[in-house]
């Protein structure tokens, strides 16, 4: 890549959320970037229009049902269409990649960026999950390869803007804000009844379903929590978690001297993905800046761990480590999944992700493997115990 020609980006999940925000970020760079790699896994129609958008050099449709759908609208344009899961371990490595936006939700993101580090990719990391899995594996393959990973997330995005120039010897500690979710407020009895709809409407955030119920048991905190630790090199007791309803202060960082640095900007992804895909320079954007006008209040909150225990397992997971909190992933991954299909309520979520944290033993990892079979063991131990529960 020269100076003067575009970043080439890889989109991995151009149709999800942060996906289709991200495109956004590249049609207004001004030909700063350019999405040469788009993914997506089913959503065939929409990822046909993104090609005759952006005109990239290759998409990945993962659902190979949708490959002859996909490879027949596009035929004649000069992209390459590829299918199935390989495909993804596959474009990360092209040459005309220079960076991946690794925006696949879940467990599923983790093979990829994995393929894009060894790769010597650049990594803009929205998928959280990946480092909550196998932080101690990824952050080894970032030092060992030499690339840049980005963090995505807003709260991660903003701890490491506040970094910027700093001396980690200087930091005292980090503080993640969360919003509370739908159910801020609420007591456990009330949590009982809930119905997935109540859980999806985020108060300040469009997010997808498994992200806006993560946001809902405060889960997403806990995942914060422990990507951060890996993120910044911090033990989790340097790491806290607070109430900020307002969701304009997206983290802030504790120096040694007293000093407290805040990043804000409007409720709006585009700012955190623009930064990780420009960085270390920032571009100048369309979408609205932050306005002290419009918020005459920024209030606190401590979280109610009683009412939403769920951050707390995640801290409990951490301090376990070796394959925990991949437990934890993937046992949360299985549990939401059956809230969204109405298998179980929603107070069972946590329920869920404490009987395999109890019942699968913490096991050290040194390789992608052991994480693999620690997901799968979790996965199948969980969908049993959802099963049973469901016949009860």
């Amino acid at each position: 890549m020269s100076e003067h020609s575009p970043k080439r980006i890889a989109i991995l999940g151009s149709t999800g959320s942060i996906g289709r925000q991200a495109l956004d970020v590249v049609v207004s760079s001004g030909g700063r970037l350019k999405a040469s790699v788009l993914t997506a896994n089913h959503n065939a129609e929409l990822l046909i229009e993104q090609a005759f958008r952006t005109k990239p050099t290759a998409v990945v449709i993962c659902n190979e049902h949708h490959y002859a759908e996909v490879h027949d609208a596009l035929g004649g344009t000069g992209i390459d269409v590829l299918t199935g899961q390989d495909a993804l371990e596959e474009v990360v490595a092209r040459d005309d990649v220079d960076m991946v936006l690794a925006a696949l939700v879940g467990f599923a993101g983790l093979r990829s960026t994995v393929k894009a580090i060894e790769a010597g990719k650049d990594v803009a990391l929205a998928n959280k999950e990946t480092l909550v899995v196998a932080g101690d594996l990824i952050m080894n393959l970032v030092r060992q390869h030499g690339v840049k990973l980005i963090p995505v997330d807003s709260e991660h995005s903003a701890i490491f803007q506040c970094l910027v120039g700093e001396d980690m010897l200087s930091v005292s500690r980090i503080l993640i804000t969360a919003s509370g979710g739908p159910f801020r407020g609420q007591t456990p009895g009330f949590l009982k009844t809930v119905t997935r709809e109540q859980a999806l409407q985020h108060p300040t955030w469009s997010m997808g379903n498994k992200i806006s119920i993560d946001s809902a048991t405060l889960m997403n905190k806990g995942l914060e929590v422990i990507e951060a630790h890996w993120l910044f090199g911090l033990p989790q007791d340097r790491i806290e978690v607070v109430i900020h309803p307002q969701s304009v202060i997206h983290s802030m960082v504790y120096f040694v001297d007293g000093s407290v640095k805040a990043q804000l900007s409007s409720r709006d992804m585009r700012h955190a993905i623009s930064y990780a895909l420009s960085y270390p320079q920032r571009m100048p954007s369309s979408w609205p800046p932050f306005d002290w006008m419009e918020h005459h209040e920024l209030t606190f909150e401590p979280v109610d761990a009683n009412t939403f225990p769920c951050l707390g397992l995640a801290r409990r997971a951490l301090q376990a480590g070796g394959t925990h909190p991949c437990v934890l992933n993937a046992a949360n991954e299985i549990a939401v999944k059956a809230f969204l299909e109405d298998d179980i309520s929603f107070t069972e979520i946590p329920e869920m992700i404490t009987d395999a944290l109890e019942h699968l033993p913490v096991q050290h990892a040194t390789t992608l493997d052991d994480y693999v079979q620690a997901d799968q063991r979790t996965r199948h131990h969980t969908e049993a115990l959802v099963s049973s529960r469901a016949k009860a």
